[in-house]
């Protein structure tokens, strides 16, 4: 036999030994530290690559999956329909092996009525009359309870046994309430205890054991019997029934009721109660369906604490495998449903953030476009405004007046000093001092075609008198003088000899030029 560390791998199945050699392949692990990973994984290549890789971490699928593996074998609810029913009797149960249903008992509020007044005074002697005949029939009835259930009618046994239950002057109360009377006046009359009485209707409390997968143990008791006392003190307050019905472990949810109460009245009624003090235990039965409550144990008149706490442990311990094995598939399915719902997570914020990075990628495209266009119309504007700026320049042009004569009275003489980019350097020329300073002006910004002899295709344009038309012209520079420094707006009010005089040295300054250097500062 070949044996590797402590074990001896001859012992592994043949699909154990397969897969032992396929998580080799993968991982290249020693088979002593192989085999313990495969054996927590269910023999699992899957998983146990997966521990292998990310870390030995508890599968809560897998040991779910090992719970119902090692749970007895619970045979599967039946599902059938009518057809099936007729076709296929012997798949039923037999009736030994059946439990009685345990009916959901709702109590409904009873609805007041006030007919009209003139109707209540109609009917009013048939009122009288039904209470008269009430009570004198009332002792017929009394005797009548005393009948087993089957020989007593079932309306006369309902209809008198209600009117037997409302004459003890006991108040009618919610079920919530009902159920919290009996837990007070329980601790009232035997003393303080810790038995977990629920404090709820009994419809919740079979709801309750229901999807929780526990035991509901009802208790019904009726004042009135002699049994009721030492039932309470020997049985239900005895330290091992006690003991066990609060135990946790036992899933157990007790719920008890005093037949006076309508509530309590109704169960003892529904489940056959016959003697008390009176227990039921009532439980889901799988293999009669999965949502079928059945009752397992009835436990019916005074008896010793040990024969009760038998017969408690007896049918839970029956029952007990198939609602273990309940347990472990809710479990799997819960933690089923749990992963999907973290998949769907995972995948909502992976597809929601690939969502945001396509939408940041279409907004800076568009901005980008947008940027583009924007850039685009500007070139567009700036081209235009420059075209109608030389067309304004070769209007403008045509309408400077020629340099005076020396000779000639009333003239100004500048120096102008030009822009470097212009290459003209000091310009000295001669103007009337009638001339406004937007002229001067206008001879420093056409000082350009000045120069150049006049050019034929300028004749053919049509301009209005003020240029081209919705242009309005502005001056990107500004005259100045240096000492004192004073500058000189582009004025059509002020004449040069009102504000220069003479005589006088001007600087052209660009003003594109100071702003962005302004800007830049």
């Amino acid at each position: 036999m070949a044996s590797e560390g402590d074990f001896d791998l001859a012992q592994l199945s043949p699909s154990q030994q397969e897969a032992l050699q396929q998580y080799i392949q993968f991982t290249n692990q020693d088979p002593k530290d192989a085999v313990p990973l495969l054996e927590r994984s269910q023999w699992n290549v899957q998983i146990a690559i997966t521990k292998f890789f990310d870390g030995d971490a508890p599968d809560p699928v897998a040991e779910a999956q090992a719970q119902i593996d090692a749970a007895p074998p619970r045979p599967a609810g039946r599902h059938e329909n009518l057809q099936e029913s007729f076709h296929a009797p012997s798949a039923r149960l037999p009736r030994a092996h059946r439990t009685d249903p345990a009916p959901r008992v709702v109590l409904r509020p009873a609805s007041a009525w006030r007919p009209p007044w003139l109707v209540g005074l109609f009917l009013m002697p048939f009122q009288l009359g039904w209470k008269l005949f009430t009570t004198i029939f009332r002792p017929i009835t009394y005797i009548l309870s005393f009948l087993p259930r089957s020989l007593r009618p079932r309306a006369l046994s309902s209809t008198i046994t209600r009117g037997l239950r409302n004459t003890n002057g006991r108040k009618m109360l919610l079920p919530r309430d009902s159920a919290a009377r009996f837990k007070r006046e329980f601790e009232e009359e035997y003393g303080a205890n810790t038995l977990p009485w629920y404090e709820g209707g009994f419809a919740q409390a079979q709801d309750l054991a229901k999807k929780e997968l526990k035991y509901l143990l009802v208790v019904l008791m009726s004042p009135e019997h002699d049994d009721t006392a030492a039932f309470a003190h020997d049985v239900l307050l005895s330290p091992e029934v006690a003991d066990y019905i609060s135990d946790p472990a036992n899933n157990i949810v007790l719920w008890g009721g005093n037949v006076l109460d309508s509530e309590a009245y109704i169960v003892s009624n529904e489940y056959n109660c016959t003697k008390f003090p009176f227990s039921v235990l009532i439980s889901l039965t799988p293999k009669e369906g999965t949502t079928r409550m059945g009752i397992i144990k009835r436990l019916v008149g005074h008896m010793p604490a040990s024969a009760y706490l038998a017969g408690i442990r007896a049918a839970i311990s029956k029952y007990a495998p198939d609602l273990e094995g309940l347990r472990a598939e809710r479990v799997v399915q819960q933690t089923a449903r749990n992963l999907r719902s973290e998949q769907d997570s995972a995948y909502e914020r992976s597809l929601a953030k690939d969502r945001e990075r396509a939408r940041q990628k279409r907004e800076a495209e568009q901005a980008a476009a947008d940027a583009e266009k924007r850039a685009q119309e500007e070139v567009e504007r700036a081209a235009e405004r420059e075209r109608q700026r030389q067309l304004w320049k070769r209007w403008r042009v045509t309408t400077i007046v020629p340099e005076p004569a020396a000779s000639e009275p009333d003239v100004v003489r500048l120096a102008l000093k030009m822009p470097e980019e212009t290459g003209a350097g000091r310009v000295i020329r001669r103007f009337a001092g009638t001339t406004t300073v937007e002229e001067l002006y206008a001879f420093v910004e056409c000082y350009d075609l000045l120069q150049k002899p006049a050019d034929e295709s300028d004749l053919d344009e049509k301009f209005t008198e003020g240029g081209p038309e919705g242009y309005e012209h502005v001056y990107k520079f500004r005259l100045a003088s240096l000492l004192p420094r004073e500058v000189f707006e582009p004025t059509k009010d002020k004449t040069l000899r009102e504000t220069i005089g003479k005589s006088g040295n001007l600087i052209v300054e660009d003003v594109v030029e100071d702003e962005e250097e302004e800007a830049n500062e």
